[in-house]
């Protein structure tokens, strides 16, 4: 969404706005303390500090690990990709962010953390009931830990994103603080909800975009309408249109090597059908995994054909398929995307997932943060004939899924932006950490607000050199980058 206006903290929620005001219950008085007294151990301002550990991992050994567990021909992709830019890099590199925020100060309250909440990780899609909804869209490394660590990366991605636009010093620093101080109010009016009200809270943007579009730019509406339009063509239909033609009578994926690459062109003959078994395997698998009705709807189509796909930029080398699907009915079409869940990178300075499959890590977070999920998300666990398991998770494809066109931004657009994506984080720490605590410590001043810019500040500067060694890695011949795929 783009425009002037201030985001509308009221509207959005729409399901349960105009309760009564509540009497504290014991428990809500004992958790608002519980938040008072972490500022002693922790003060707000202690959120600013960012220093580069002793002994901090070079961050190119760091991805260079990650490479070793991921398709080889790949990686020249994902650190070309990274290459793009500093706000690219940033985007590839939660795991290197995940081992600075380790040392950083902690308020001791937990939450279920997105892992990886930069902006370009929230995004507009479809509801199961068929609403354009603005969430947080990516949980590949969810996994319970420090709300702090949701908050900073989203903030340095802010900052990272406003200078890579050329805004001026004021304006990158307007676009951290608003973002934050829209999830610290948001979350002190989650604090004074009931349970229900939370959970049922999401941002609608079609009824947003209605009741504000007068404090809006007139071109700025046009631009969003039109964004809003496109992304309702984004579903499997369009996906059929884009993705495949038809060979000797039958509906195959077009070849798009690398980034997109039929099972045909993977394999021949016996090794070809050997891989479609384990992936019709592996999709019954995924069934099990779902609820028994949208397991009905599922029975409805067919395998028709599958595809490895490159996805994301930190995601490059992962495994990840699609699986074409055709209905009983004109051949009706149905894109499920299937995607490799490695374990999360906080999970090294977080503890273990309490799953064992992180495909369900990843489907849990999920549905634990969002307050709509694609009806048919689902997890599966592949055995390989190497004694190796691989987990994955399950989606639609394309189900009006849109992303907000970040470089086209002006800086009371980013600034907008920013607190959608903070009023969003807010809602989805709400709904699985103890609100009233996290409120109670923030409190009702900037003083988080201006250190977790100070902050920002800081990290946006160790990206930057962090982004300058892979550069120079790749120069050295140390690594090898693909650019412009």
């Amino acid at each position: 969404m783009t425009g002037t206006a201030k985001a509308p903290q009221t509207a959005v929620r729409q399901r349960g706005a105009g309760a009564a005001t509540r009497s504290e219950t014991p428990a809500a008085s004992d958790s608002r303390a519980l938040g008072k007294a972490a500022r002693s151990t922790v003060p707000r301002a202690s959120h600013a500090d960012f220093q580069p550990a002793p002994g901090r991992t070079d961050p190119v050994e760091l991805l260079e690990r990650q490479a070793r567990t991921r398709v080889p021909e790949l990686v020249p992709i994902r650190y070309g990709r990274m290459l793009a830019s500093p706000f690219a890099f940033y985007r590839g590199g939660a795991a290197i962010m995940a081992e600075d925020l380790a040392s950083s100060p902690r308020s001791g309250l937990q939450v279920q953390c997105c892992g990886d909440a930069h902006l370009s990780n929230f995004g507009v899609f479809a509801s199961p009931d068929r609403r354009l909804v603005f969430d947080v869209n990516d949980f590949d490394e969810t996994l319970p830990g420090p709300w702090e660590w949701d908050v900073k990366r989203l903030a340095a991605s802010m900052l990272i994103a406003a200078q890579s636009n050329g805004f001026p010093r004021r304006d990158q620093r307007r676009a951290v603080l608003d973002s934050v101080s829209s999830y610290r109010k948001a979350m002190s009016s989650f604090a004074r909800m009931g349970e229900l009200e939370v959970w049922y809270s999401r941002f609608e943007v079609e009824s947003v975009l209605a009741k504000y579009a007068s404090q809006f730019k007139p071109r700025d509406v046009k631009r969003t309408q039109k964004e809003l339009t496109k992304a309702r063509t984004k579903d499997s239909h369009s996906a059929l249109s884009r993705l495949t033609h038809v060979v000797n009578g039958e509906v195959r994926i077009v070849d798009q090597s690398p980034l997109i690459v039929p099972v045909d062109k993977l394999a021949h003959g016996a090794e070809r059908e050997q891989i479609m078994t384990t992936l019709r395997r592996s999709l019954g698998l995924y069934r099990q995994s779902l609820p028994t009705e949208r397991r009905a709807l599922l029975n409805q189509f067919e395998l028709a054909d599958v595809a490895r796909k490159v996805v994301g930029v930190g995601s490059v080398g992962l495994e990840a398929w699609i699986a074409l699907h055709l209905g009983r009915v004109d051949n009706e079409p149905l894109f499920l995307q299937m995607k490799q869940a490695q374990p999360s990178v906080l999970e090294e300075y977080a503890g273990a997932s309490k799953f064992k499959k992180h495909g369900e890590r990843v489907v849990v977070g999920q549905r634990l943060m969002q307050a709509s999920s694609d009806i048919l998300l689902g997890w599966l666990r592949v055995d390989t004939d190497t004694e190796k398991q691989d987990d994955y998770y399950v989606r639609q494809l394309k189900d009006w899924k849109g992303s907000a066109e970040l470089e086209q931004m002006d800086p009371e657009s980013l600034a907008v932006y920013g607190q959608m994506c903070g009023w969003t984080l807010a809602r989805a720490h709400a709904r699985s950490g103890d609100r009233v605590a996290i409120a109670a410590y923030l409190g009702s001043s900037d003083t988080f607000d201006q250190a977790i810019a100070a902050f920002a500040q800081a990290y946006a500067e160790q990206n930057e050199r962090d982004y300058r060694a892979l550069d120079a890695a790749m120069r050295s011949g140390r690594i090898v980058a693909e650019t412009g795929v």
